[in-house]
């Protein structure tokens, strides 16, 4: 066999190695999100092909781009396109992790954001569910606060001309659409209590909203904590920004 055909081989096997490796890790991704989602296993399972989704990533480029050089050396037209659509892949496939990632490094590490840090409002109605919850329902005081000033300076209760009752209602109704589950909704108290997933791994975080008068008008904070995690990647802040822009919104 002459060197440019051995060569050709070696491209060869080089870069369909690189795309089953690729196939695999994207495969291994959506394992992780869906066995967490549906309850196969525990969140930490999820994570850690998470992250043996990512190493094998990493090992997947290496071995394709060494193809895509090996293809190009020996002029294996053919080999050099598979490195290439494999590399189209990899950046489609890399959308997910690179996406958490970069937004786990724009936010400060914690779990439990609420609108009034002086008074956060507690959970009531869904602590039995938080029963054996790595994140604890208490809120984390002067230092979580101190973090969550300096990472989400804009986050601050809602002040409304309507009644509580009133702002109550519409609440509610802001909550089942957004598609939140409600645990309690207690009117007298002004209290409402759900659950919302999170949209890759679904995992459960718990949020509290309080209605209060406030002069002729009402105000109303939301506390939104995640059940697992020490960081939310921001999802906490994103869910009561969310909520806080919809009751605003004639109802």
């Amino acid at each position: 066999m002459s060197a440019p055909s051995r060569l050709s081989r070696v491209a060869s096997i080089v870069a369909r190695a690189g795309l089953a490796l690729t196939v695999a890790g994207a495969l291994t991704l959506a394992l992780s999100a869906v066995g967490s989602r549906w309850d196969w296993w525990d969140f930490r399972t999820g994570f850690l092909l998470f992250r043996w989704a990512l190493y094998g990533g990493l090992a997947a480029i290496v071995l394709t781009l060494a193809g895509l050089v090996l293809a190009l050396l020996a002029r294996a037209g053919r080999t050099a396109l598979l490195a290439l659509a494999t590399l189209a892949l990899l950046g489609a496939v890399a959308v997910v992790p690179v996406t958490h990632l970069r937004s786990a490094g724009r936010v400060p590490p914690i779990h439990d954001i609420s609108t009034d840090l002086d008074d956060p409002p507690p959970f009531v109605a869904v602590l039995p569910r938080r029963q054996g919850a790595p994140n604890p329902p208490e809120h984390g005081g002067a230092g979580l606060a101190a973090q969550q000033r300096a990472g989400y300076p804009d986050l601050a209760p809602a002040r409304l001309p309507a009644p509580p009752d009133r702002v109550f209602a519409r609440a509610v109704e802001v909550a089942r659409g957004l598609g939140w589950e409600i645990v309690a909704a207690v009117p007298a108290e002004g209290r409402l209590e759900a659950t919302e997933r999170t949209r890759w791994f679904g995992f459960r975080d718990d949020v509290v909203v309080r209605v209060r008068p406030d002069g002729a008008g009402t105000r109303v904070d939301v506390r939104s904590v995640s059940r697992v995690g020490r960081s939310d990647l921001g999802t906490n802040a994103r869910r009561i920004r969310g909520f806080l822009e919809a009751l605003r919104q004639p109802g």
